[in-house]
């Protein structure tokens, strides 16, 4: 029986995990749940799972469940924790076999490092930590004896392929995206479209800020860095080829011209529950493909002319230090004033440029230097986001 807590339990990824931890209930135990505001869903999960330990984003959605869930009169009511130090408390907790970080964006960093220091099996699906802080969170494990594996449906095909492979045979690694509800558009008829053409997205069930992301192609950028420091592969060696019907989820190209590829449907069920049960594989967790009525499984190269959120991630690699964090950051401002209706979609990547232009790189040596990289980032980026609205 494994303990898990999960960081993020009411988002997309958390609500995925426990449907996995519901249909093997002897193999899994949730120990504890952190989520943000959806009070409802999280007091639901709690008198499902019966988590020992819950933590919440901060004291006004702490409040809400303290009332809520004991005015119900509910016969389990676990343990309370609140923000960030609560939430980094519950990843540590000595009774959690793996935690799955499945926090959306910089917000996810801090629990995770904590529980990388707690030496736990870190199951992520939070990306930012390795776009953030990725040699910091490298060498903490290393240090405190923790194990990062993959969630993203990306790395964990890549993870899959390369087992029981010499990584020196390995000529590329080849992420595959689905080029989101955008793919073949010019930046001419991009300028136009509005959040709600940007959340449809074609194949995948995700969250809003994660689906704007792969409207832009920006999650494929912020893979491209995960990838970069999870594989330790230079970003040379890592392509990216756009893949409407998300089949192949990733695939590994070794020095002898051949290639191994993961397939499967477009569910996120199925890496995550090869990260809570690797080595092992559990049984009937996804659907087969239905080969027959497969009309082709298509390629192109991505059109950075078009979607460049994808060159500036292969750019703030090469510069190091603090840009993958800067880059994060100028994301997210950017991202919430699109979805907020204050910027057009084609600003996204306008901004996120000017931020990158406007600072200079300082070496991401300590959590405390990263943070403040991202915190002046977010400063500019809602600065200039406050400009382009006004015009």
């Amino acid at each position: 029986m494994k303990n898990i807590s999960i960081l993020g339990s009411t988002g997309s990824i958390g609500r995925s995990t426990l449907d996995v931890v519901a249909k093997f209930p002897g193999r899994f135990r949730v120990a504890g749940l952190a989520a943000g505001r959806n009070i409802p869903l999280l007091i639901e999960q709690i008198g499902k799972f019966r988590p020992r330990v819950v933590a919440v984003a901060d004291e006004e959605a702490c409040k809400e469940l303290k009332t809520k869930i004991r005015g119900a009169g509910r016969d389990h009511v676990p343990e309370i924790l609140c923000g960030v130090e609560g939430i980094s408390s519950l990843a540590g907790e000595s009774d959690t076999d793996i935690v799955l970080s499945a926090i959306v964006g910089a917000a996810g960093l801090l629990p995770t490092i904590a529980a990388i220091r707690a030496g736990k099996i870190v199951a992520l699906a939070n990306k930012e930590t390795l776009v953030m802080a990725g040699s910091i969170a490298l060498s903490e494990a290393k240090k405190f004896g923790a194990t990062l594996l993959p969630v993203d449906s990306e790395h964990s095909a890549i993870f899959q392929c390369m087992r029981g492979h010499d990584r020196g045979s390995v000529r590329k690694l080849i992420l595959t995206a689905s080029g989101g509800p955008f793919a073949g558009k010019t930046a001419d008829e991009l300028k136009q479209v509005s959040p709600e053409d940007a959340l449809r997205h074609p194949n995948w069930s995700m969250g809003k800020k994660i689906s704007i992301d792969s409207a832009t192609l920006m999650n494929k950028g912020l893979e491209v860095i995960e990838a970069h420091y999870l594989f330790d592969f230079p970003p040379e060696k890592i392509d990216v080829l756009v893949h409407p019907q998300s089949i192949i989820h990733s695939m590994v190209e070794f020095c002898d011209g051949s290639y191994i590829a993961q397939l499967s449907t477009p569910d996120m069920k199925g890496p995550i529950a090869y990260a809570l049960s690797t080595p092992e594989r559990l049984p009937s967790v996804l659907e087969p493909l239905p080969w027959e009525k497969l009309s082709g499984l298509t390629f192109s190269k991505p059109d950075h002319s078009a979607f460049p959120c994808l060159s500036f991630a292969y750019a703030a690699i090469k510069a190091g230090g603090t840009a993958p964090a800067v880059l994060n950051a100028a994301n997210e401002v950017a991202v919430k004033a699109f979805l907020d209706g204050i910027i057009g979609f084609t600003n996204i990547p306008a901004i996120i440029k000017k931020v990158m232009d406007s600072y200079s790189s300082q070496p991401a040596d300590s959590i405390d230097a990263v943070l403040e990289a991202d915190k002046r980032a977010r400063e500019e980026a809602r600065r200039m986001t406050a400009c382009s609205a006004r015009h």
